[in-house]
């Protein structure tokens, strides 16, 4: 053990900080990362851990030059430490309030069909049960959130692919139904279009590899059909604009494009073979701020719920 300088709030707060820092440090697996988010430098990070192993006697992670993980004994002190640290949590909260221990800012990630969407909503929501919390959102394409997310860039994504790791909780927010959309200038709304009459026309979707093609090719039954008639973008809007201005036809989420149908700018392509619907994953982190992030998350479920039932509900629901 450490020996007591005779200050007991201040040993106390030293084992706090130790442990909050080899909690983020478990969820980032990386020094440089978890310096970042703790406004600390990389030395201090890895004084902090060794600090932890020579108290409790035993190596605690297992790092190399391309490996970290936990190492049995580890994992054990993770679970006890999130205990703890949630416990002193309610208790400032009980004494102090909740705003008392409220991060200046909760970062959240979203793609374009949850930003159009309910995430304003929930924004909203959250400043009203909330007020003195700053949102800071991003919006971008799955891949990069997710990346982001296992970098410790954001408290809370939404994505067509969950972020997996340890820390990491996974839901399905919502699910969105897909329809293949076009503009008269290249379809008939009346006529019913199979498989092979779609691959014949130009398509518009998001770039390759990323999970809405990963839906497109399967339909095909045949990527290579798709090689020389394929237009991409990772902006939800440019395709929605590329739609409308009769370059292709895509496959979308229908609550994405309401205005465009109803104004007769975009019609629903009829279709012999209907494309899957797309699930909505939100994957926030477990390991910090856990009563603030599992309010977030709440607000996030019920944003979601209040705008699927404001909608078509062919269009949009919970799972």
């Amino acid at each position: 053990m450490r020996k007591n300088d005779g200050n007991p709030d201040k040993a106390c707060a030293i084992r706090i900080l130790d442990m909050t820092t080899f909690v983020v440090l478990a969820r980032n697996r990386h020094f440089g990362r978890t310096a970042q988010e703790l406004n600390a430098t990389q030395p201090a990070v890895s004084t902090r851990l060794a600090t932890l192993e020579h108290e409790f006697g035993c190596r605690l992670v297992e790092r190399g030059d391309r490996e970290f993980r936990l190492t049995p004994e580890g994992e054990k002190a993770l679970h006890v430490f999130q205990g703890i640290i949630t416990s002193v949590a309610r208790l400032r909260a009980t004494l102090q309030g909740p705003e008392a221990l409220m991060p200046a800012v909760v970062r959240i990630g979203a793609i374009d069909s949850v930003a159009s969407t309910w995430m304003p909503h929930m924004i909203e929501a959250l400043r009203e049960i909330l007020p003195t919390l700053r949102i800071e959102l991003t919006v971008e394409g799955t891949s990069l959130l997710v990346r982001g997310m296992r970098k410790g860039e954001f408290d809370l994504i939404f994505a067509v692919d969950p972020a997996v790791g340890d820390g990491f909780r996974s839901f399905v927010s919502c699910v969105l139904q897909m329809v293949w959309a076009g503009s008269r200038k290249l379809i008939d709304p009346d006529r019913v279009y199979s498989v092979d009459d779609l691959a014949q026309m130009p398509i518009i979707t998001f770039p390759k590899d990323t999970p809405p093609y990963r839906q497109i090719a399967p339909y095909f039954q045949d990527e290579r059909v798709l090689a020389s008639k394929l237009t991409s973008s990772n902006s939800l809007f440019a395709i929605i604009n590329l739609l409308i201005d009769g370059f292709g036809v895509g496959a979308i989420p229908t609550v994405t494009i309401k205005r465009e149908l109803s104004q007769g700018l975009l019609h629903p392509v009829k279709v012999s073979k209907r494309f899957p619907p797309m699930p909505i994953i939100a994957t926030y982190q477990s390991t910090t701020h856990q009563e603030l992030i599992q309010a977030v998350v709440d607000q996030a479920r019920a944003s979601a719920a209040a705008y699927c039932a404001s909608v078509d509900p062919t269009t949009a629901w919970i799972n």
